[in-house]
């Protein structure tokens, strides 16, 4: 068994200035954070889950070490938030897969309401269960689905990374078969997308995993992009694992129409390390763009004005 195509984008949508999603692909790991927190936190929290996740890499193995790196990215997120009263209360969801190519085994470690996803001939099943308000009510028979499709608190969540001291984990393994594709993505695509509507991307892409995460993107968007967008694919095939695992697909992020509808700007945080700025949860399409046009109208009045005072 070895790890095949795999491929990452996070996108503002287009309702947020801000995105505060993070991801990894970098086989055999695969994992995305969707944080959450005043100011800048939730951007924070992502991506010192997101650091602590790729600091463990490939050294970490099975449930167990997907547990403890969780686990210490709790801990990470707790301690910060603590030392920075402007990062109080600051959270993220996480959800990681990391593949053992040996024995074909996929452990999934959640926290949260990000999902993961397995198309498996032709069927797509959610693999994981939101920790969140609405799916407690669905499980105690309160609620329909289809009536937490539409809930006001659809997006309320009940377990997250860096709220409290210590986090429950839901860890379990998938045994992987050739053909499998899994999807890790933030609730900023099921929240626009029905499953049905998710697989049948999926299939419409022939189930190429770059081609795959630019149309859900770009679906989620259409239908309204109200929350940042992050979707990670990989696939596994058959065959020995390489010497070295191939390079996941990292597109660059889309630039949207700037229309900003939510926040007021604010200067940018300071976040460690750098490094992990490609892997999303900062300043996105949006902000860039506006900022240019910020510029060019800037400059078109100064040119304006130096044409009349001559």
């Amino acid at each position: 068994m070895r790890i095949g195509r795999a491929a990452g984008v996070t996108d503002t949508g287009r309702r947020r200035l801000r995105n505060e999603d993070a991801f990894i692909c970098e086989p055999p790991l695969f994992a995305v954070a969707d944080g959450m927190g005043g100011a800048r936190a939730g951007e924070v929290a992502a991506r010192l889950a997101a650091g602590v996740l790729e600091e463990a890499g490939v050294e970490t193995k099975g449930e167990q070490g997907v547990t403890a790196m969780i686990i210490e990215a709790n801990r990470r997120i707790w301690e910060r938030a603590l030392a920075d009263p402007a990062t109080a209360g600051m959270g993220t969801t996480v959800t990681a897969a990391l593949v053992d190519t040996d024995s074909g085994a996929v452990a999934i470690g959640h926290v949260g309401d990000s999902r993961a996803y397995l198309l498996r001939a032709g069927s797509l099943e959610q693999l994981t269960t939101d920790h969140s308000l609405v799916a407690e009510l669905v499980s105690s028979g309160v609620l329909t689905p289809e009536e937490a499709e539409r809930h006001p608190q659809r997006s309320a969540i009940t377990r997250a990374l860096g709220t409290e001291p210590e986090v429950d984990v839901e860890v379990f393994t998938i045994t992987g078969e050739p053909g499998d594709l899994y999807l890790i993505c933030s609730d900023g695509l099921p929240t626009m997308l029905a499953d049905s509507a998710v697989a049948a991307a999926l299939e419409a892409a022939d189930r190429d995993p770059a081609v795959a995460a630019e149309a859900l993107v770009a679906a989620a968007n259409r239908q309204g992009g109200e929350d940042n967008i992050t979707v990670v694919l990989f696939e596994l095939a058959e065959g020995e694992p390489p010497a070295h695992e191939p390079a996941a697909i990292v597109p660059e992020p889309v630039v949207d129409d700037p229309v900003p509808q939510e926040r007021e700007l604010e200067p940018e945080p300071e976040v460690s390390p750098a490094s992990l700025s490609r892997h999303g949860a900062g300043a996105g399409g949006r902000l860039a763009a506006l900022a240019f046009i910020v510029a060019a109208v800037v400059i078109a009045g100064l040119v304006l004005y130096w044409g009349i005072s001559k």
